[in-house]
């Protein structure tokens, strides 16, 4: 069943020049995949994300998620949508360093004004189903960056949105925290069925997904989809990517 689907997207920024990001994108995400967008630089992998995610709006074309159009939607409607249907992972975190782990986690649900009981009852389920029961109670600067990135993951789930959105999640994480945050949602997505779309530069990270989409100045490029050997599939990330011109970590771990 489709989850998301878009129709001849076009994105331009105007200046002294328009400058066209995206040129007429179709794609269709089912519901319970876990996809990633790849492609150079400049290619125009976050803005898509960005309208997707409602922070930008497109200039032509159309967003469908659970057959809802957001951008009919006036200001607070649209923010209560991005609330309750989208949960983010973003490469820098965006965790309030004042606060605690729980509660950067119940923030989203405070906004709703959900009882205190309620939210920490939820937030303290989630932390231990993530295994992070024991960072309850510390500080960011207390927390090492997959450690952030798992708190960033967690709070996106508290409201159980019917779609995840990772702007470069692992980009800040050293190989081995990046293995941990993705071997995570991928077990979140396969346990959960959480639909989950990524954009990444990196080919071990994409190599978690069932299916990367490449784009190309702002056009669809290619696809390729998990077939049984996570290795083969890294190998045909690798190879579209040397066309294309992207980067990648060198190295594969088959201990999976």
């Amino acid at each position: 069943m489709s989850l998301l689907k878009i129709k001849q997207l076009t994105k331009n920024y105007s200046g002294e020049v328009t400058v066209e990001v995206l040129k007429g994108i179709d794609l269709t995400i089912e519901k319970g995949e876990m996809v990633a967008i790849m492609g150079p630089s400049g290619s125009g992998k976050t803005t898509l994300l960005n309208c997707i995610a409602t922070l930008d709006q497109p200039t032509t074309g159309e967003i469908l998620l659970d057959n809802e159009n957001p951008q009919l939607y006036e200001k607070n409607r649209l923010a209560d949508f991005r609330r309750h249907k989208l949960g983010f992972v973003f490469q820098h975190y965006n965790l309030l360093a004042p606060l605690t782990v729980i509660e950067n986690i119940v923030l989203p649900l405070t906004l709703d004004g959900e009882k205190p009981d309620v939210m920490l009852k939820k937030a303290d389920e989630l932390l231990e189903e993530l295994g992070i029961a024991a960072l309850r109670d510390k500080r960011t600067y207390q927390l090492s960056g997959g450690e952030m990135q798992r708190v960033a993951i967690c709070r996106a789930l508290i409201h159980q949105p019917t779609l995840i959105l990772a702007d470069e999640p692992t980009g800040n994480l050293d190989s081995k925290s990046a293995d941990t945050v993705m071997r995570l949602l991928s077990q979140l997505n396969f346990e959960r069925q959480i639909t989950t779309l990524m954009v990444t530069h990196d080919a071990y990270s994409a190599s978690f997904c069932n299916r990367v989409i490449f784009i190309k100045d702002g056009k669809f490029y290619n696809e390729i989809y998990l077939g049984k050997s996570r290795e083969e599939f890294y190998q045909k990330i690798l190879t579209v990517l040397s066309h294309l011109g992207g980067r990648s970590h060198a190295f594969f771990q088959a201990d999976y």
